[in-house]
């Protein structure tokens, strides 16, 4: 038997196949994919086992309504690409369009399942006003650029409208609410804006301006984005453990103390994923209809137009009914929605992808079908469709 020659390279070892996930790290995994959602949750918990530690001792009018809520702006401000708001702009129709649908025709369509909810005694006013409520905030941030890009969509226009709906949204959210709601809801106009310009735009000014003049604020958000992003969800985290912890802090003779029963809460929770459902499909075949719009731009529209944002909805809630008991109600059709669209936008987004390519595929076909027609129509005059 012939042996290897002296410095000769050993054959390499055979690639182990890779073991499959046991249920333990499939769990694991989704823990750490759920993460936020899961700290919301425990919030919630805590602030029901000891209300006054967030609703007196932690000073909730200083650090949740001003310090949480300027701080999440702020870093808002930081990472907001501010070319994307010139990039995809010029789709002025199409932006319109998305715009519409998610600020004026879901919070109408929402008015009309409210009072469908409380004709048939099937939830609590506190939980149709937030489902209002909730209906007329603005588009997800990162939700809905991420699922665009997943599913194959327009990721310029998710970048666009994103931002431009959100700082749209810090007016036209109270304004549209003080339209559904009245000043039965201790709204007054007036002082929101002031609050929110304070609270709201003023961080977001600062932290763009920071971005746009110092290189080195720039690299440092790029380096940082990851950790921006932790600090920006256990500021929302902070947010709703205070509401919930001023919602449950009720000693019996508070005529202002609210509450909601599971079964309300079931109801609206029921109610809400259906409803969101029906809008994925009204905002599908709307966007089909002419002047036709590319097929990214149209899967992009499938979340722009149905999506409603946690990250800035709290802390506009926030700022909306300061010290009101009522606030961890409101906010309750805000956390069923949050996941609800990122489950089923998951879902979606693989057979969306195929459906987009499939869909590119048959038009650049007909596009070289129709270039190939005119040149043989510039040499031999008008040639059938059914010589090609």
């Amino acid at each position: 038997m012939t042996s290897l020659a002296a410095g000769a390279p050993a054959s390499p070892a055979p690639a182990q196949p890779a073991s499959p996930p046991t249920p333990l790290s499939r769990l694991l995994s989704f823990l750490i994919a759920q993460q936020f959602l899961l700290l919301i949750l425990l919030s919630i918990l805590l602030a029901y086992l000891y209300p006054p530690l967030g609703s007196t001792y932690l000073h909730p009018e200083i650090t949740s309504t001003y310090l949480a809520v300027i701080g999440i702006f702020l870093l808002s401000g930081l990472s907001l690409k501010t070319a994307a708001l010139r990039h995809a702009s010029s789709a002025l129709p199409f932006n319109a369009a998305v715009q519409a649908f998610n600020m004026l025709l879901v919070p109408f369509l929402c008015l009309g399942v409210a009072r469908l909810l409380l004709l048939g005694g099937a939830t609590s006013r506190e939980l149709a006003d937030g489902l209002l409520i909730t209906a007329c905030l603005p588009m997800t941030i990162n939700m809905v650029i991420v699922l665009t890009a997943a599913s194959g969509g327009d990721e310029a226009a998710a970048v666009f409208n994103a931002a431009a709906g959100n700082l749209l949204g810090v007016f036209a959210t109270p304004a549209l609410v003080l339209l559904f709601l009245g000043e039965s809801n201790g709204i007054d106009f007036g002082r929101v804006v002031v609050k929110l310009s304070l609270r709201v735009l003023a961080p977001l000014c600062v932290g763009q301006a920071l971005q746009l003049a110092s290189g080195r604020v720039r690299e440092f958000v790029k380096e940082n984005k990851g950790g921006m992003k932790k600090v920006q969800e256990l500021g929302l985290t902070y947010i709703v453990y205070c509401a919930f912890c001023i919602t449950f802090d009720d000693d019996g003779d508070d005529p202002d103390a609210v509450s909601a029963s599971t079964a309300d809460v079931l109801a609206m929770g029921f109610s809400l994923v259906v409803f969101h459902l029906l809008l994925l499909l009204l905002s599908w075949r709307l966007f089909a209809l002419p002047p036709s719009f590319t097929p990214e731009q149209r899967v992009f529209a499938l979340f722009g137009s149905t999506h409603k944002t946690l990250s800035m909805g709290v802390p506009l809630l926030t700022a909306m009914f300061e010290g009101d008991r009522r606030m961890g109600i409101y906010t309750l059709p805000l956390l069923i929605w949050h996941p609800a669209q990122l489950v089923i936008g998951s879902a979606l987004a693989p057979r969306l992808k195929e459906w987009v390519e499939g869909e590119r595929g048959r038009l650049d076909k007909e596009g070289d079908e129709a270039d190939k027609k005119a040149e043989l129509d510039g040499q031999y005059g008008t040639v059938p469709n059914q010589v090609l």
